[in-house]
């Protein structure tokens, strides 16, 4: 390992949690600070996002994770500390940016974290720590769903369901960045966030028929829930695809899929140090920006989370870790 005389302390403080529950068992603990094992990194935490698998996970058991005790978070805007053997790509003092490899990865919620070299990126200069941490899990989220999965291209018609949440403000502006046509549902409030983004098309999920109002498109992103996306298949064209990221009833809805003649596919996402790049290479050209819903200290986790749990955010919510 080298650390290229960068302090490290034994100990760190982290949000943890000792049983599944609401935002209450989120505390604070005491944890030593990790060592980067071969081809990974340490990272000083500056700031880290949160998304809904943050507080799914909080909640109930059987998701992907065990039970507790244990740190939530995969998103990571830092700075390397120390590498491990074989490391090539980064050295202390750079400013990285990544996703812990989902689901088993976690542990961002602390002032130092570990990972593979290649889950991170350097950081944006355009970007905070704010910003760029709240990137990766829901920017790479929308890149594998649009391009690695569907491979959207110019031209066509996109379908973007929940437009104005995390996953889905990144979607509208990957998809405009790629030359769709974009469609996206979100309340009415949201409507005007979701034209500055790009968005050609903005429809009122909660007074229209979605799948009754839209058809033809080549691409659906779906991020809520196997019936929605079910009913979301009336909305396709014959070649279509329908990408969803939520695992429970992904057989139903594949099976749907197939008896209707189109495709449906499930995304759980992937830390991607290629991906990471593209979305980097996306900040630096304008085509993509965060959209910042809160900001909490460390401290506040708890906060936070309860404020995500409403889903009446636009744009992501992040902590600082000073």
């Amino acid at each position: 390992m080298s650390e290229n005389s960068i302090s490290i302390p034994e100990t760190m403080r982290a949000i943890g949690q000792d049983v599944l529950g609401g935002p209450e068992v989120l505390h604070e603990v005491r944890r030593p600070v990790p060592q980067p094992g071969p081809s990974e990194i340490l990272v000083r935490v500056h700031a880290t996002a949160l998304n809904p698998t943050d507080w799914g996970h909080r909640r109930r058991a059987g998701l992907f994770l065990p039970e507790p005790p244990f740190v939530l978070g995969w998103d990571v805007s830092g700075e390397v500390v120390a590498i491990g053997v074989g490391v090539t790509l980064f050295q202390p003092g750079d400013e990285v940016f990544g996703m812990l490899p989902y689901p088993h990865g976690h542990g961002a919620a602390a002032e130092y974290v570990t990972g593979p070299t290649r889950a991170f990126a350097r950081k944006p200069a355009a970007l905070s720590h704010i910003e760029a941490a709240a990137i990766p899990l829901a920017a790479l989220t929308a890149w594998q769903a649009l391009v690695d999965t569907a491979d959207l291209h110019a031209g066509q018609r996109v379908l973007i369901h929940a437009a104005a949440g995390g996953v889905g403000h990144f979607a509208v502006q990957i998809a405009k960045a790629r030359g769709a046509y974009v469609i996206g549902t979100a309340s009415s409030a949201n409507h005007d966030f979701l034209r500055s983004l790009g968005a050609d098309e903005v429809i009122d999920y909660r007074t229209t028929e979605v799948a009754e109002a839209v058809r033809d498109v080549d691409v659906i992103l779906d991020p809520i829930d196997a019936d929605h996306a079910i009913e979301s298949l009336k909305s396709l064209s014959p070649n279509g695809i329908l990408v969803s990221i939520r695992a429970l009833g992904a057989d139903a809805l594949i099976e749907a899929a197939r008896q209707r003649g189109v495709r449906a596919a499930l995304l759980l996402v992937e830390a991607d140090h290629a991906g990471m790049n593209a979305l980097a290479d996306l900040v630096a050209s304008g085509a993509l920006r965060p959209t910042i819903a809160g900001v909490f200290p460390l401290a506040d986790a708890a906060k936070a989370h309860a404020l995500g749990e409403t889903g009446r955010t636009a744009g992501k919510l992040v902590l600082t870790v000073d």
